[in-house]
């Protein structure tokens, strides 16, 4: 009778850890397991192409509303077959509409999903998105940026239908985002035998915006969990999508030993998977060079894109860099400075199995720096506020008070320097400074980031005021109150006239105009990066 029992325990443990992999059809839907220690079994709407059901270690992680692309196909061809590639099995799903394919791809063996998105074109609501949503019962908390987009719970909306006030902090799902340059894995988790389910994205190449644009990536909304993996969006857009591309591949990973790393995700084996748009690395090729002119204090970047893609690394300190696999194609190089743009190089031309050498430089000139405030970094470092920004809105009580601030050049610190300046919150800016003797001519320059509805700085120089700029081209997106900073980097030049400046004080102004209005944060504003006085 003990022996009998002792089978059947073990026969029970065997067949939840040694599941069935592959693929059955339940009516209209179709069942996948993946045959994983830690059992992974989901099931895909064979209409809609929507995941309805995904089952870990037994446990339900779906939420009500699907797995899905965008908010929802609606509807899809959807093809799930099994196959063999250098000997290894896989189940591969392929969903078709008129404007993309999408895949879904079990390797035996493994608790992941591999996804693949290829696009024809954009779709109608602006935003290509991933979205698992996931029972916030099961799976509350989020990595790495923990509570910051967290809005369930809420007692208060702060701004549109995505700004928040829970326990007393502003909160936004937009406060989860990474730069594409810095990603790793983003994460949703919890229970007591932890399980965390992550999207790990290997190098977006197919996306816009370039190695510093960033995106939501997971919010506890209190109905689920969501965790994203956005691929194109109008989120501060700052570059047109590219089409008749494949993204990916990507991966919903999921784990009880902790958070995995990107570091660690192949996905080479897509090569014998017959997907649209995929190409292999030995179809692909490499640019290395060295970038010169830049301090070793900064990071150095250099990106390379054209319609079709986008890629980018970080040089060494000295300078020392080597692309990831580029497709074949002729690029545009650029070297940043941190994230500010110091050069640009065209024509640089990939083929597959080549290195390209090519060097860049940067292409800023010496100047007589009178004084300088904060560092040209393409980021608002340093400046008051820029410490939290990125992880809750303005009006946070956690923020230091926007309120207009006289910064004196040699006494004052960096950080009192506002990091953005809203129209009727704290406008303006003014810096006083003592010259030894009076220049001639003289440019102050100004840059910055990121502008909101047309603002721009505009200068007076003690009692002369500098003719007011045009207005920035316009992203029709909100910007510091997402958290968000990176725009077209406009920088402002202003031309000061021989006898303006004095030996001894002397006054600058510094005031943010626009033709447009607005409430309070959403004033026109504009972020700044460095501003600078050199003849």
């Amino acid at each position: 009778m003990m022996l009998h029992l002792l089978l059947l325990s073990v026969f029970a443990f065997a067949s939840s850890v040694f599941a069935a992999f592959g693929f059955t059809k339940s009516g209209s839907n179709y069942v996948v397991d993946a045959g994983s220690s830690n059992s992974l079994v989901f099931t895909v709407n064979g209409a809609s192409c929507d995941i309805t059901s995904i089952k870990y270690r037994g446990t339900e992680l779906q939420a009500s509303g699907g797995t899905q692309l965008s908010s929802g196909l609606g509807s899809a061809t959807v093809e799930v077959e099994s196959v063999t590639a250098s000997s290894v099995n896989y189940v591969k799903v392929t969903c078709t509409t008129s404007t993309l394919t999408h895949y879904m791809v079990v390797k035996e063996g493994e608790s992941n999903i591999y996804l693949a998105t290829y696009i024809k074109e954009e779709p109608s609501v602006g935003e290509l998105r991933f979205i698992a949503r996931l029972k916030s019962s099961v799976l509350p908390e989020e990595y790495p940026y923990g509570k910051v987009s967290t809005t369930s719970g809420s007692s208060a909306t702060v701004e549109g239908s995505d700004v928040f006030v829970v326990d007393g902090e502003t909160r936004s799902k937009f406060y989860s985002s990474t730069r594409f340059i810095d990603k790793d894995a983003q994460c949703v988790y919890g229970g007591s035998d932890v399980i965390h389910v992550c999207v790990l994205a290997p190098h977006p190449e197919s996306s816009s915006g370039g190695p510093f644009f960033r995106d939501i990536e997971s919010n506890n909304a209190g109905e689920a969990t969501n965790l994203y993996w956005y691929m194109n969006s109008n989120h501060v857009q700052t570059e047109a999508y590219r089409t008749n591309v494949l993204h990916g591949p990507y991966i919903l990973t999921f784990s009880r030993s902790g958070v995995p790393k990107l570091r660690d995700a192949d996905t080479s084996f897509f090569s014998g998977l017959t997907i649209t748009g995929y190409v292999s690395e030995s179809g692909r090729g490499y640019v290395s060079g060295t970038a010169s002119g830049i301090s070793s204090s900064f990071q150095i970047v250099v990106h390379w894109y054209n319609s079709a893609a986008q890629y980018w690394t970080i040089a060494s300190s000295n300078g020392a860099f080597t692309s990831p696999a580029m497709k074949p194609s002729t690029y545009t190089m650029v070297l940043y400075q941190g994230e500010y743009k110091v050069a640009t190089a065209t024509g640089i031309s990939v083929s597959a199995g080549k290195i390209t050498s090519k060097n860049i430089a940067s292409t800023e000139t010496s100047r007589n720096s009178l004084w300088k405030i904060g560092e040209y970094d393409g980021q608002p470092t340093g400046f008051l506020n820029a410490d939290k920004f990125l992880r809750m809105h303005p009006s946070d009580s956690r923020m230091t008070a926007w309120k207009p601030v006289t910064y004196t050049i040699g006494s004052s610190s960096l950080s009192q320097f506002p990091m953005a300046l809203f129209q009727t919150v704290n406008n303006p800016v003014t810096i006083k400074f003592t010259l030894a003797s009076a220049p001639s001519a003289a440019t102050l320059r100004i840059a910055t980031t990121l502008s909101f509805s047309g603002a721009r700085p505009q200068a007076k120089v003690n009692s002369w005021t500098a003719k007011a700029p045009s207005a920035p081209t316009k992203i029709d997106s909100r910007g510091v109150t997402r958290g968000a900073y990176r725009g077209y980097g406009e920088v402002y030049d202003v031309s000061i006239p021989s006898g303006t400046l004095v030996a001894g004080e002397n006054t600058i102004t510094i005031t943010s105009i626009s033709g447009s209005s607005g409430s309070t944060f959403l004033n026109p504003n504009f972020i700044f990066d460095a501003v600078e006085l050199f003849t």
